[in-house]
């Protein structure tokens, strides 16, 4: 059960307070200036069918697929709504002293949606100090994952355009190159919150017992009033490092286990766009990419062979197309539109029919659909606004020779949001 808006509203004034007091310690420091900042934010909404969401509903990404009872009725087709305070978010901007000829600078950025058993709980949401030099600056910590990037959909969903844009948050190790309009970035990125799948659900082990990073390297364009550009990403995970297998003898069942070595490699790519005038702004982003559920994108990977002798297993990865497209007119009066589709481009070999060999999310969704509208009114530190968004996913049958969907059918959600800020 969730804490009542009056308790976390406490609960949030305490900190503040405490923050508070924390700042006028931390100023009596040479040389160091600090920003504190936040939001408070309410959203209530309304579903016409459940979906598949975190965040008890908040962080909304599409419909869930048809699940009959015995006399035919969809179990899922259930309405549901709900208001949420959870994600009110507290900053803290540092930067100084000088570190020779670099400026340091860091961050700390937390909400309460970490959930506990009775409650909700402050969770980190970004912490990283970042050296800067006048061309080239080092990040190390907590930050937005490079494929979410310096292109992102403006609405007023939570998800903030997943799962057609990119969402994760991870600790990392970044360098950036910036020399008047073209920026290069590469980054090695491990895994916390954001996860990837396997054979044990969502897991960080599959990245650490790989020992290597997931690897980005990317280069943008900025002139003036245009951002373009294009990034490439490599995971590399092992899904197992045992397996067991059982055989049968005169009769009696014996099982033996065997240390294996596995391992699954995947590329992605990304180019995104973005056009600012004062009055509006045009945004797009496409992936193209393998195995990509830690991000938020539907995909995964499954078995293609296994050696009947040791049980060690070679693996396919689903291949997922997703593009985005987003527009933003007016500032005091604001009006938003946004579509995204995605495409499952099935596996790179034939799957095995096992029944625990297919790992990722929504691997019997051949296409999703959105189309999603705004309207908000904004002050220096309010914002109020209502959004509609229509999701439809086309559900059907995995092939395994190919891993594409066919016999599809369409299960649609319409979300209806309103929501309030308050920024300080």
């Amino acid at each position: 059960m969730l804490s009542s808006p009056a308790t976390a509203f406490r609960r949030i004034g305490l900190l503040l307070v405490c923050s508070a007091c924390l700042l006028q310690t931390f100023a009596q420091k040479k040389n160091f200036s600090y920003q504190f900042y936040g939001f408070v934010r309410a959203d209530l909404f309304y579903d016409t069918r459940d979906n598949e969401c975190t965040l008890s509903d908040n962080f909304y990404l599409y419909p869930k697929d048809r699940l009959p009872d015995d006399a035919g009725q969809d179990l899922n087709a259930q309405p549901s709504g709900s208001f949420y305070t959870f994600t009110t978010r507290l900053g803290l901007d540092v930067t100084g002293p000088l570190v020779g000829k670099a400026t340091p600078s860091a961050k700390v950025e937390a909400d309460f949606c970490g959930f506990g058993a009775n409650n909700t709980m402050l969770r980190i949401r970004q912490a990283y100090v970042n050296l800067q030099w006048e061309h080239s600056s080092v990040l190390i910590g907590q930050t937005w994952h490079p494929l979410f990037g310096d292109v992102s959909p403006t609405v007023l969903n939570l998800s903030t355009g997943a799962p057609f844009q990119p969402f994760n948050r991870s600790p990392q190790l970044q360098y950036r190159y910036q020399n008047h309009s073209i920026a290069v970035t590469a980054s090695a990125i491990y895994q916390l919150g954001y996860l990837s799948t396997g054979p044990k659900g969502k897991d960080a082990e599959y990245l650490k017992n790989g020992m290597i990073p997931e690897l980005y390297a990317g280069i943008d364009y900025r002139k003036e009033k245009v951002l373009a550009g294009v990034g490439v990403e490599m995971i590399s995970l092992k899904p197992r490092t045992l397996a067991t297998v059982t055989e049968i003898v005169d009769g009696e069942t014996t099982s033996h286990t065997y240390k294996v070595n596995e391992r699954i490699t995947t590329p992605s790519f990304e180019a995104h766009v973005k056009y600012t005038e004062k009055k509006y702004r045009l945004a797009a982003k496409t992936v193209y990419g393998k195995n990509l559920c830690h991000l938020s994108i539907p995909g995964g990977y499954g078995v293609a062979s296994e050696n009947p002798e040791t049980g060690q297993r070679t693996y396919t990865p689903f291949t997922t197309s997703s593009t985005w497209v987003n527009g933003i007119f007016g500032s005091t009066y604001q009006v938003g539109i946004y579509g995204g589709y995605i495409k499952n481009l099935g596996t790179d070999k034939p799957l095995m029919p096992l029944a625990d060999g297919q790992y990722g999310s929504a691997l019997n969704a051949d296409q999703i659909v959105c189309g999603a509208a705004h309207f908000s009114y904004n002050l220096p530190h309010w914002k109020a606004g209502i959004e509609l968004n229509c999701t439809t996913v086309y559900y059907g049958e995995t092939k395994l020779s190919t891993g594409r969907v066919d016999h599809t059918h369409p299960v649609t959600n319409l979300r209806v949001l309103g929501q309030a800020i308050y920024y300080f």
